[in-house]
């Protein structure tokens, strides 16, 4: 069974960006030592443009194959006229609104995104499943994930966008890896304690 990976950037508090979902403030905190961190540990999660402006459009995927994502994280790249951000991996998009692909490469999954998600997980397969954002999508499949790799950024919003869309529910994650950056950046991975 592969594993779906929610993979987000937030704030110390825990927001994924300020209320209308913007993260920019977040930028300034991948910078060189965090940008290798990325090309070597998860290249397939920078986009596709920012692989080759970066140089490492040729490096081979490590962890995913795949990625889901929602509407608003998908726009962010239609904005940038980029139907297809993410070439490197199978790309769904969920949206209750967008029913026509603009790219072949991607996917639109307009009803049970759940169900979908089980069927990309029950297939085989080394590589897993990248849960892009965002929070709505990520509290409606709160139940399929498996893994979270929190990227925590040294600032505070106070409020805004949440990790998760979704209603209250105490749930327990065992935490792995933890890695620090020169910057105050924090990236810890925690599996869900089944």
């Amino acid at each position: 069974m592969r594993k779906l990976t929610y993979f987000i950037a937030c704030s110390i508090d825990g927001f994924i960006g300020d209320p209308s979902g913007d993260a920019t403030a977040m930028y300034p905190f991948v910078d060189a030592e965090f940008l290798e961190f990325l090309k070597t540990e998860h290249p397939e999660t920078v986009s596709t443009p920012g692989r080759r402006a970066l140089g490492f459009d040729d490096l081979e995927n490590r962890l995913f194959d795949t990625i889901i994502q929602g509407r608003s994280s998908y726009d962010l790249a239609l904005k940038e006229g980029v139907t297809s951000p993410y070439a490197q991996m199978r790309q769904y998009v969920a949206s209750r609104t967008l029913t026509e692909s603009p790219d072949p490469q991607v996917e639109i999954v307009s009803a049970d995104v759940v169900g979908k998600v089980r069927e990309l997980k029950a297939e085989e397969g080394e590589l897993g499943i990248y849960l892009c954002g965002g929070s709505q999508l990520a509290g409606a499949l709160f139940d399929e994930i498996d893994e979270l790799i929190i990227k925590t950024y040294p600032i505070v919003y106070g409020t805004g966008m949440p990790m998760f869309g979704s209603g209250f529910a105490v749930t327990e994650f065992t935490l792995g890896e933890v890695r620090s950056f020169g910057n105050g950046a924090v990236v810890r991975t925690y599996s869900r304690k089944r």
